[in-house]
C-alpha cells in the first residue's frame, strides 16, 4: 500500500533533505537510506496509531512507541547494524524538526542504540586477491566489460577504496599520477597513493569501453552507459566467487579489507592505514590487527616447534 502523507510530513522530508544535501552534504547514497528509512519508520507508524501521521503525531510519540518499533524489526528479521542505522536516520530527523522549530521529541533520544557485534574484517588471502583479478572478467563476451572489473577490483585492491567511493568517481577524476584525491563519508578528503597496475588497468578499461567515459560522467559504466551499481559489481564478485570457490565473505568490500590486512602484514603502521581508508577513528582500523593476530597465531601454531608436540 503506498504511503500518503499529509502536507507537513511532506513538506518537512523535502526541507531535510535538501538540508542533508546541502549542509550536511551526504552522498546521495547516505541520503536515500536516510530517507528510506524515515519512509519505513512512518509506515509503521500508520499502522502502530491507526491512521496516517502528520508532525504533530511524530512530536507525540513516547519510548514505548519507539520500542514497539524496534520489537516490529526485530520480528522481522532486521540485522541490528540496520536498526542503528535507522535509529540514527531517526533522531536525524526528528533533530531537523526541532532545528527548523516545527517541534520537539526528546523519546527518541532515550531509546538505546541495539547491542552490534563487534565485527572483524575478513580479508583475501594475497593469493586469492590476486586470483581475483586475474579472472574479473573471465566469462564476460564483451572485451571492455572484462576490462571494466578488472580495473574497478584493482582499484579496490590497490587502493582500498569503498566501493561507493570507486563507483562514485567521475572520468575527470580519474588517476593520472602516483596519487589522486578521494572524497569519503562526511565528504571528508583524503590523498591516495595509485600504483601504476592500478592507472594501468583504468587506461585499459577506457580506452577499450564503447562509451567514452568522459568529463563529468561517470567513470565506471554498466553495459548500457549509465552509472555502473553497486548491486552490478557485487554480482561480478559472486561470479567470481563461484569460479575459485571462495567463500561468501569475498565481497568487493573484501578488497578494500584485503589492501589494509596486506599492508598491515607487509609492516604499514596503523595511522597510515587509518588515514589510506579514510576511517575518522583509529579503534575502527584497529579491527584489522585481530585479523593479522589471527594470521600471526596461525603461523605460530604450524611452524613453531613447541607446537608440533
Amino acid at each position: 500500500m503506498a504511503l500518503t502523507l499529509p502536507k507537513d510530513v511532506r513538506d518537512a522530508i523535502a526541507d531535510w533533505r535538501q538540508w542533508l544535501s546541502a549542509e550536511r552534504r551526504a552522498s546521495d547514497h547516505t541520503t536515500e537510506n536516510y530517507l528510506a528509512d524515515l519512509y519505513a519508520f512512518l509506515g509503521f507508524v500508520r499502522g502502530h496509531k491507526g491512521d496516517t501521521p502528520d508532525i504533530a503525531v511524530l512530536l507525540q510519540l513516547n519510548p514505548r512507541d519507539f520500542r514497539s518499533w524496534l520489537a516490529r524489526r526485530s520480528m522481522d528479521g532486521m540485522a541490528k547494524s540496520s536498526t542503528a542505522r535507522a535509529l540514527s536516520s531517526l533522531r536525524n530527523f526528528y533533530r531537523f524538526l526541532d532545528r527548523t522549530g516545527r517541534g520537539q521529541n526528546a523519546a527518541v533520544n532515550s531509546i538505546r542504540n541495539p547491542k552490534l557485534p563487534q565485527s572483524v574484517p575478513k580479508p583475501l588471502s594475497p593469493a586469492d586477491a590476486m586470483a581475483v583479478l586475474d579472472n574479473a572478467g573471465a566469462w564476460q563476451d564483451e572485451p571492455w566489460l572484462a576490462k571494466r572489473n578488472l580495473a574497478l577490483f584493482t582499484l579496490l585492491y590497490g587502493c582500498g577504496l569503498r566501493i561507493s567511493e570507486a563507483l562514485d568517481l567521475n572520468a575527470n577524476q580519474r588517476p593520472t599520477g602516483d596519487s589522486m584525491v578521494i572524497t569519503g563519508k562526511g565528504n571528508k578528503q583524503r590523498l591516495v597513493p595509485v600504483l601504476q597496475i592500478v592507472r594501468d588497468a583504468i587506461d585499459d578499461y577506457v580506452h577499450t569501453c564503447p562509451y567514452a567515459p568522459n568529463g563529468n560522467e561517470p567513470l565506471f559504466v554498466g553495459a548500457r552507459g549509465g552509472r555502473l551499481v553497486a548491486q552490478v559489481a557485487q554480482r561480478e564478485m559472486r561470479k567470481i566467487r563461484g569460479l575459485l570457490n571462495l567463500p561468501d565473505t569475498a565481497t568487493p568490500h573484501a578488497m578494500r579489507h584485503s589492501f589494509a590486512t596486506h599492508l598491515l602484514a607487509g609492516g604499514g603502521d596503523l595511522r597510515t592505514i587509518q588515514d589510506l581508508l579514510g576511517h575518522a577513528s583509529l579503534s575502527t582500523t584497529q579491527r584489522y590487527t585481530s585479523v593479522d593476530t589471527e594470521r600471526l597465531m596461525a603461523v605460530y601454531h604450524g611452524t613453531h616447534p613447541r607446537a608440533r608436540r
